[in-house]
């Protein structure tokens, strides 16, 4: 598939389409990494930590009060050992 590199500021860029993003696992607006090997530039998406941002939500659940457990006969035995 062939694309054009395009003057962006005082930078450069190419289009990336969608069917090429999607097989290596990234969408428009994710994180990547670029470097050159063996003349070749390759972008590999950065790996997302899906927890990263559950201390700051059960924190702020807590500060709003609305932290009580949906099902409070279906607490886990460890709740009260876990940290963040």
């Amino acid at each position: 598939m062939r694309s054009a590199v395009r003057r962006m500021g005082n930078s450069s860029g190419v289009i990336i389409p969608k069917p090429l993003l999607r097989e290596i696992g990234a969408k428009a607006g994710d994180d990547v990494d670029m470097s050159v090997e063996g003349g070749r530039l390759v972008i590999t998406p950065v790996p997302t930590k899906p927890r990263a941002t559950w201390a700051d939500d059960a924190r702020r659940l807590a500060e709003d009060g609305d932290d009580a457990l949906v099902w409070p006969e279906f607490g886990n035995a460890d709740d009260d050992t876990l940290t963040w």
